[in-house]
């Protein structure tokens, strides 16, 4: 945004002293306003965006609360295959809790079952809560807005084409 605003000053100073900035320099100029304005909109639709593909590790638990509204929790594994410094392979697999709402809980409902692998697309929330022992929990979850179904594993039916 600085760079913006130093670009829109050199073209006034340019213009104040009496000479026009050329085509050439009118077109680099526009040319970098634009991209700095896409760069800003990408920037703001990806700030707290994640995207998991992994395989569902419970079978998702559905409820409907008082609102109507539905909702689906489960968790999924995604798993990262490296060589260590002794040349062996390791496997490390990171557990995320992945919670839908509305269309996006009653598609997890139908077709999500333990084991099938998908993809999510979401957001990172973070939230406590007070246990009845008094004890506070913090709770990292995803909130999935976008599902994608992938291979065939799984216990759900695959939706009929």
């Amino acid at each position: 945004m600085r760079s913006l605003h130093r670009n829109i000053s050199a073209i006034r100073r340019k213009n104040q002293k009496g000479k026009a900035p050329d085509i050439k320099s009118k077109s680099i100029f526009i040319n970098q306003v634009c991209l700095q304005a896409i760069i800003l909109n990408v920037m703001s639709t990806i700030r707290n965006k994640v995207q998991l593909i992994g395989n569902v590790g419970n079978a998702p638990e559905v409820r409907n609360l008082e609102s109507g509204k539905k909702v689906a929790s489960f968790s999924i594994a995604t798993n990262e295959v490296f060589k260590n410094s002794q040349g062996e392979k390791v496997q490390n697999t990171q557990w995320h809790n992945i919670v839908a709402w509305g269309k996006t809980a009653e598609i997890v409902e139908q077709y999500v079952g333990k084991g099938k692998e998908i993809a999510i697309e979401g957001k990172l929330t973070s939230r406590s809560y007070e246990t009845t022992e008094g004890e506070k929990r913090y709770v990292t979850e995803v909130v999935a807005t976008e599902i994608l179904l992938l291979g065939n594993a799984g216990s759900k039916n695959e939706p009929e084409a």
